[in-house]
């Protein structure tokens, strides 16, 4: 029996900018469906004031859209 999910896994840190939605929130880096093997600690963004974030590890933006 396999335990892998049927959703798309999303590559850590092979963008430089990502849009997130409000079913993102709390945002955190990496985001869930990235593998975290190969990646680095999670780490929660605040995006919801300024709609913005960056992250610290990564460098990853993100963009929350409307």
């Amino acid at each position: 029996m396999s335990n892998q999910s049927n959703a798309a896994e999303i590559t850590p840190n092979a963008e430089n900018k990502y849009t997130v939605s409000e079913k993102d929130l709390p945002l955190h880096c990496p985001m869930d469906g990235m593998s975290l093997w190969n990646s680095h600690p999670r780490v929660f963004l605040p995006i919801e004031d300024s709609g913005k974030a960056k992250c610290p590890y990564c460098g990853a933006d993100y963009e929350l859209s409307n």
